[in-house]
């Protein structure tokens, strides 16, 4: 096994074309901006017009920001769940999380339809899908780990939470049924996915939940590691079960929780990346892996965002859309070019 030393040529390569991309990403859109100017921008200088300046650290600053804070935890998210399960299908939304968020906010939109009053007020303040998002993925959390405590197989954690996103699923099903098409249509744009329009306290907060979740990822390397090899030689080397699957529950909670309530439901990152970072990186040693998972995720998804932009055209699509889109085809490529999953 190869230590995270010698991988450090790459990981420089992957840094240095995250900036590149970054900047890219910043520079792209329905307005084209030099890249001198947008250094000039990020670094304090001056910009030849105020409208590029506006553009850049309002708009498109926080935007590519996010990007890099939700595909680093996605990705990162769903590595521990493939981790954990030992299963390539397993993402970061296979506890239910999406699914719960999706109800909190199904709940507000079309509940506000269904119930009126206090609802239909709630939903005029500018946290209040993230609010409802974030406490229906808690409610979610809290029944996943009930469950958790007393169930020994890791096989049957992952049934259940599949079972919470049917349960959640039927709930919105009816909530859409009894809703009006306006309300609809709202809740249909949140699921899309967006990684504009947030403010700096809220990139602040999402900040901090990814932070978090990718340190407990680090300082759970060796436990990660250790599952590889299957439960009963992680036991015999001393990993306690119970306590590292409600330690990677709630970390995948925390970032996949934390980047619902902000950007929505994001498709494929999750589930698609670990693969493709696999593919390039030949180790299974999750000091190696995390990092490397973290630059993909959030390259990959600063050239999502980019495309989905459609540069030099005002309109802007799906970010759900565009990664799957993009990702669901070099995922079947490589893996048919691979024959493998490492799994």
């Amino acid at each position: 096994m190869k230590s995270p030393r010698s991988y450090s040529r790459i990981f420089i390569l992957l840094a240095l074309l995250l900036v590149v991309i970054f900047f890219l990403n910043v520079s792209l859109g329905s307005v084209t901006i030099p890249f001198s100017e947008v250094f000039n921008a990020l670094t304090g200088g001056e910009v030849s017009k105020s409208s590029w300046q506006y553009i850049i650290t309002d708009y498109r600053l926080p935007k590519a920001l996010t990007a890099v804070l939700v595909g680093s935890g996605l990705a990162i998210s769903g590595l521990l769940m493939q981790t954990l399960f030992r299963n390539p299908l397993a993402g970061p939304f296979v506890l239910g999380l999406s699914s719960g968020a999706s109800l909190g906010v199904a709940v507000l939109i079309l509940g506000a339809g269904v119930f009126g009053g206090v609802l239909g007020t709630w939903l005029t303040s500018s946290w209040s899908l993230v609010i409802a998002s974030a406490l229906g993925s808690f409610l979610v959390l809290l029944a996943v780990l009930a469950v958790t405590l007393r169930v020994k197989d890791t096989m049957a954690i992952l049934i259940i939470g599949l079972m919470f996103g049917s349960v959640t699923a039927a709930v919105v099903a009816v909530l859409s049924y009894f809703s009006s098409a306006e309300k609809l249509q709202q809740y249909v744009f949140w699921s899309f996915g967006s990684l504009g329009n947030q403010s700096w306290g809220g990139i602040g907060i999402l900040s901090l939940c990814t932070i978090v979740g990718i340190i407990i990822a680090f300082i759970s390397s060796k436990s990660l590691n250790a599952l590889l090899l299957g439960e009963n030689y992680a036991r015999s080397l001393g990993v306690r079960m119970k306590r590292t699957t409600l330690v990677i529950i709630i970390t995948t909670s925390i970032l996949a929780g934390a980047i619902t309530a902000f950007a929505g439901p994001i498709a494929f990152i999750g589930l698609a990346v670990p693969h493709i970072t696999r593919q390039w990186i030949t180790s299974s040693d999750h000091r190696i892996l995390i990092p490397a998972v973290l630059l993909f995720g959030s390259i990959i998804m600063l050239v999502c965002d980019a495309v989905a932009q459609l540069p030099f055209s005002e309109y802007t699509l799906p970010i759900n859309a565009i990664t799957s889109l993009i990702g669901a085809p070099v995922v079947i490529w490589l893996l048919v070019r691979k024959r493998k999953l490492f799994f």
